[in-house]
């Protein structure tokens, strides 16, 4: 039985060009082959497994080839044979994790000393090299920043921040991205050529995504999917081997939710609790579902992950949502993804955010059907429907027109002229009623028409509603002004038992009419008398006995100073009348305010 090597061994990359989404750090480090241009110290810094130790062994062979073509080694020179069989001389590979004192570092400086035997450079690559301990980073300084001509160091990590500003000053710093999915989908589409695997596009997309950015752990899963499915990946077993929710179950999920259908959605929940799958990966992944739904709509979708008929997939339901459903939705999932870790009840919490959004999109549902009412009594209802009061006699048939005789002109002009009745009108009336209000008085004469109600036209309407006004307005009690100022003692003395924080402002107050002015410092006492403004008019109607209409107007200006101050007198009155007890323990006291 033969040895078997993971995929991430065996397809390794062995030239800069094998390298899968890194371009603009293999052009650069071929550039600077070619043109000699090569810096002591390089710091490759980013996520894990993106090809960072990978491309520090390309550069060491690469810069020791005897023949080197276009920046790539040859392959073919003894440098080369040598680095490709494991016996190079040149390279030099330490962990900074389990080498990270400063007795490690005085070795490896006594090590760099060395004249390389066989090539021109020695190539020094510390992988994890943020594991370095302080005094470790302060020892390699000096050899870091002037080392002999023949050494190069090549510094290898995935949290950059970690390491002290002095290293990073000495080297050249070059950021590996993420790898994106169309490259991983690509790449592990090579190896199951070579490895003569079927995949189809669904199943090699989930494991790219799945693994983050990162091409080993997409070589790892690929690995396993192909030992449990064998020599051909389907995505439902895929799905199963890597343990991840299938993308079938957010499309489903999104379609009961547009739908407004929320007890199917949380039989599907159930379904997916059973198979095993915790309430947060559920929402999280339903979360990022309806972000590319959001991404999918309009020129973003280069933003959407995803190639093949994925996409497709994505597009179509895109334009079945709304924004403001996406919106909303997204806000709810991220606010119960947030909290699902603190919660008692999981379940419940995910649960209720399913039908929270699917109410969303009942209402949009509801909202749409409401639209197609209106747009039919409001916009069309007149011209779709024959108005009785409106309609004229029908023209003649061209065998009428036939029969009748030919008039003269004097004829015509004393002829009776037929009566049409005005279906705009013309005038603008003088009352303030609105545009929309009038659209809608027409739409209901018209109705009436229909129903065999009394017509009445758009002015008789107005004038009725001017009517009703001054009905309104003859409402006011013509004595409200003098009856208020007269009772404007008991008045304050009310809204200062009642209304303490803000009664006594109203002792400034002017009245002209049936309107009270008041002005206080603050917004904030402003906002609270008009939240009590139904109380106050009460108030000021029961002590004065006016009748009619009572209106309040508020003016805050903040210079404004307290007419009525408040006494330490005045907060014993009003604690005395909250608790009768207290009266009578400060008679037995015999207490005072002070």
């Amino acid at each position: 039985m033969e040895n078997f090597i993971v995929s991430a061994r065996k397809y390794r990359p062995a030239t800069f060009a094998s390298v899968v989404g890194q371009r603009h750090i293999t052009s650069t480090l071929k550039n600077a082959i070619e043109r000699g241009q090569l810096a002591h110290a390089y710091l490759f810094c980013g996520p894990r497994g993106v090809g960072k130790t990978t491309c520090a062994r390309i550069f060491a062979k690469a810069i020791n080839c005897l023949n080197p073509q276009n920046g790539e080694a040859c392959n073919e020179c003894e440098s080369c044979r040598s680095f490709n069989e494991g016996r190079s001389l040149n390279v030099h590979e330490l962990d900074a994790a389990s080498n990270n004192s400063v007795d490690d570092i005085r070795n490896l400086i006594e090590q760099v000393r060395i004249i390389p035997q066989q090539g021109r450079y020695s190539v020094f690559v510390i992988d994890e090299v943020h594991m370095l301990s302080t005094n470790a980073f302060n020892a390699f300084l000096k050899t870091l920043e002037e080392p002999p001509h023949h050494a190069i160091f090549v510094l290898a990590t995935t949290e950059k921040h970690k390491i002290i500003p002095t290293i990073l000053s000495r080297c050249q710093i070059y950021d590996f991205n993420r790898i994106k999915v169309e490259d991983g989908v690509e790449y592990l589409r090579y190896i199951a050529d070579k490895e003569g695997v079927k995949a189809d596009d669904e199943a090699l997309n989930l494991i790219a995504h799945k693994a983050d950015g990162g091409m080993r752990d997409a070589l790892s899963m690929f690995d396993k999917a192909v030992s449990f499915c064998g020599t051909e990946l389907n995505y439902k077993d895929v799905a199963a081997t890597l343990n991840v929710l299938d993308y079938d179950t957010y499309f489903t999920a999104t379609d009961m939710l547009l739908a407004g259908k929320y007890v199917e959605a949380l039989m599907l929940f159930d379904n997916v609790l059973s198979r095993g799958f915790s309430p947060q990966v559920f929402i999280s992944g339903l979360n990022a579902h309806m972000r590319d739904l959001l991404m999918a709509k309009g020129p973003a979708i280069s933003l959407v992950e995803f190639t093949g008929t994925l996409v497709e997939r994505y597009r179509q339901q895109a334009a079945l949502c709304r924004e403001e459903f996406l919106f909303s939705a997204i806000s709810l999932l991220t606010e119960a993804d947030g909290k699902i870790r603190q919660s008692s009840n999981q379940r419940l919490l995910v649960e209720l955010g399913l039908m929270k959004i699917a109410g969303l999109g009942q209402k949009k549902n509801d909202e749409v059907a409401e639209g197609s009412i209106e747009g039919v009594t409001e916009e069309s209802f007149e011209t779709n429907f024959a108005l009785p009061q409106l309609v004229t006699a029908p023209a003649p048939q061209p065998a009428q027109q036939a029969q009748q005789a030919p008039r003269s002109v004097e004829q015509m002009a004393q002829a009776p002229q037929p009566k049409v009745e005005q279906k705009v009108v013309s005038e603008e009336p003088k009352s303030r009623v609105r545009p929309t209000a009038q659209r809608s008085l027409s739409s209901s004469v018209s109705l009436s028409s229909l129903l065999g109600g009394e017509a009445k036209t758009a002015t008789e309407l107005v004038a009725e509603a001017e009517a009703d006004a001054r009905k309104i307005a003859s409402s006011v009690d013509p004595a409200c002004a003098e009856k208020i100022l007269s009772s404007k003692e008991r008045i304050i003395e009310v809204l200062t038992k009642t209304r303490h924080r803000y009664g006594v402002f109203f002792d400034g107050m002017t009245v002209e009419g049936n309107v009270v002015r008041v002005t206080v410092p603050s917004e904030a006492l402003a906002d609270d008398i008009r939240r009590d403004k139904a109380e106050l008019q009460k108030i000021f109607a029961e002590q004065s006995g006016a009748k009619g209409l009572i209106e309040i107007e508020v003016i805050v200006n903040e210079r404004v100073k307290i007419y009525r101050p408040i006494t330490l007198e005045d907060r014993l009155k009003h604690l005395v009348d909250k608790n009768e007890r207290l009266k009578e323990m400060i008679e037995t006291l015999e207490l005072d305010a002070e």
